[in-house]
C-alpha cells in the first residue's frame, strides 16, 4: 500500500495489474479492504489496472476532525477524478460500496444536495444519502434516469437493511443498467462471488 496526492489530500491506494491497462478505481466503502483481493486479482487478470483506495477519513488517507468535517460528497467525487488524473488520466471505470458508490460525479449530483461543510449540513447529507428521506427537489430517485454511463448494480439477496427490491428499482430507473443479485451475499462482497462480479464488471467495457 502507498499514498497518492490528489485534490490536495493523500489517498491510500493499492494497485493490481499492468500500469498501462485500462483503469478501474475501486472506492473504499469506506476502506479499500472492502474490496476482496480475489476480485481485484480477477479484474487484473481480465486486463485491467485495478486501484482500490481509502476514502478520506479512513485507512491511510487524510483524516479530518470527526466533529468538524471540511469536505462534502462533492469533494469525494473530485478526489476520484483527481486520483484518476494522478494515475495517468484517460478513461476509468469507477465502482464503490456504500458511500464509495456515491463518489462518481453523477452520484455526487444526485446525493449531495446541500453544499457546505458545517456539521449540521454534513449530517443532513449523510442522512439523505443513507435514508433518502429529506424533502428536497428533485428527489434523487427522480434523477436516476440522468445517468448516462454503463452501470452495474450489485445487491446481496441477504442484505439485512435493504431488500433486494431496492437494487431492482435502481436498476430499472438507470437507463440500460445491469442488475447482479448475489444470492449468498449480505452487505459485503464475499470472496466466493469474486469471479461472478469480476465477469459482470469486465462486461461493461
Amino acid at each position: 500500500m502507498t499514498t497518492v496526492n490528489a485534490n490536495e489530500v493523500a489517498l491510500g491506494i493499492e494497485s493490481f495489474g499492468d500500469d498501462d491497462a485500462r483503469l478501474v478505481l475501486l472506492a473504499g466503502g469506506t476502506t479499500m479492504l472492502s474490496w476482496p483481493d480475489a476480485l481485484c486479482e480477477r479484474l487484473a487478470a481480465g486486463g485491467r489496472r485495478v486501484v482500490r483506495y481509502d476514502l478520506r477519513d479512513s485507512g491511510e488517507s487524510t483524516t479530518a476532525h470527526p466533529e468538524a468535517p471540511t469536505y462534502t460528497l462533492r469533494d469525494l467525487a473530485a478526489d476520484a477524478a483527481a486520483l484518476a488524473d494522478a494515475l495517468g488520466g484517460g478513461p476509468a471505470h469507477l465502482a464503490g460500496i456504500g458511500v464509495g458508490g456515491m463518489v462518481a460525479q453523477v452520484a455526487a449530483r444526485i446525493w449531495d444536495r446541500t453544499p457546505g461543510t458545517a456539521p449540521p449540513i454534513q449530517m443532513a447529507n449523510q442522512l439523505g444519502m443513507v435514508f433518502a428521506k429529506l424533502n428536497c427537489k428533485p428527489r434523487w430517485r427522480e434523477r436516476l434516469p440522468e445517468i448516462e454511463v454503463p452501470t452495474l448494480v450489485v445487491h446481496g439477496r441477504r442484505d439485512p437493511f435493504f431488500p433486494v427490491g431496492n437494487g431492482e428499482a435502481i436498476a430499472r430507473e438507470v437507463p440500460g443498467a445491469w442488475l447482479l443479485v448475489l444470492e449468498e451475499a449480505a452487505t459485503a462482497l464475499p470472496d466466493a462471488a469474486a469471479g461472478e462480479v469480476a465477469e459482470a464488471m469486465l462486461a461493461l467495457g
